[in-house]
């Protein structure tokens, strides 16, 4: 087994805002793994919120070099689990490896990703496409670029129910909405009810990832569902989420790949949670393993390729009326 990875700047088509950052360009490591005639392709981006760069994702992994190149490992599964301790402050660099390595393997079975775990495409659900915070005038703007039947709306400012009116007078679509952490236990369950009558699914992290309290009573008071983000990161926090919010995100990149989050879906769908899978601004290498394992959920947010003026790679190609994946066994992706 031989392991590479390269750095791609990710340029976006506007100016991405939410609540606590902002960037024009995204960076974003894509992990190679080639053995046994096969290939595969996994992805991260970096993120500063999270304190991830291209240069701890690497160090990362070439301290796991020996680990992926021994050859001890025959499953995705084996090898998260024997690279868990030295990820365990990088689950970033994680996820590239373990995308990477879910390609590889359904590629060694035959098989597309979503057919090795017995999944129907027919049951994906749309994708929202995401409308970063800016002036009302751009945001609406951004709509009419992109016509969409769901959109997710960045919020965390002091005319965030402004916003929302204004929007609606655009579009009948479906909207959903998220603070990224903005917002007080007042704010958001008095919003609530304004927010539902103008057509809003669902509050996504509302409140920062530590006011538990606060969540209490914005489960209890709340017209809207919420929906965990920045409070369900990792496996253990699944369980803490359970009657604080409705439902969960999980971000990929966040929970070190594919083979923690199925657990994470199958876990929050047993405590009677509804799922979704949010991506990081990828290219089409992590879109497409988000893609693979998307009928698993009750909503999912894979727009982030779309929102890229150069996509470094080709996959899923995502329309309001279905998903296409690429031809071929495993996740698919391909760099260009």
């Amino acid at each position: 087994m031989k392991l590479s990875y390269q750095v791609f700047d990710l340029p976006l088509k506007h100016t991405f805002t939410i609540a606590h950052q902002s960037r024009d360009v995204q960076d974003t490591l894509i992990v190679k793994l080639e053995g046994e005639g096969f290939y595969g392709l996994g992805e991260s981006t970096t993120n500063p919120f999270y304190g991830m760069t291209i240069e701890n994702m690497s160090a990362c992994l070439e301290e796991a070099r020996p680990l992926v190149e021994g050859g001890k490992w025959t499953t995705p599964e084996e090898l998260w689990a024997l690279g868990k301790a030295i990820f365990e402050e990088n689950p970033f660099a994680q996820c590239a490896l373990d995308l990477a390595a879910w390609d590889w393997f359904a590629k060694k079975q035959g098989k597309k990703l979503y057919e090795y775990l017995r999944l129907d495409p027919k049951n994906i659900p749309l994708t929202n496409f995401t409308i970063g915070i800016d002036t009302v005038e751009k945001m609406v703007a951004k709509m009419k670029e992109v016509d969409w039947p769901i959109y997710k709306i960045k919020l965390g400012t002091d005319r965030d129910l402004e916003i929302v009116k204004e929007l609606r007078k655009h579009t009948n679509a479906v909207f959903r909405i998220d603070a990224n952490c903005a917002w007080t236990a007042e704010q958001a369950i008095r919003y609530s009810e304004k927010l539902a009558r103008l057509g809003v699914e669902f509050m996504e992290q509302p409140l920062g990832k530590d006011d538990l309290e606060g969540m209490k009573e914005v489960f209890k008071h709340s017209k809207l569902p919420v929906m965990a983000d920045e409070s369900c990161i990792v496996e253990s926090d699944v369980k803490k989420c359970h009657g604080l919010f409705h439902a969960i995100n999980v971000k990929l990149v966040k929970a070190g790949g594919i083979t923690p989050g199925l657990r994470m879906i199958h876990e929050a769908k047993s405590l009677g949670m509804k799922t979704m899978v949010g991506c990081m601004t990828e290219s089409s290498v992590g879109i497409t393993a988000i893609a693979h394992i998307a009928p698993l959920l009750d909503y999912v947010d894979m727009d982030g390729a779309m929102l890229l003026a150069k996509d470094p790679a080709r996959g899923v190609v995502i329309t309001p009326e279905k998903v296409t994946f690429p031809v071929g066994p495993g996740i698919g992706a391909e760099l260009v």
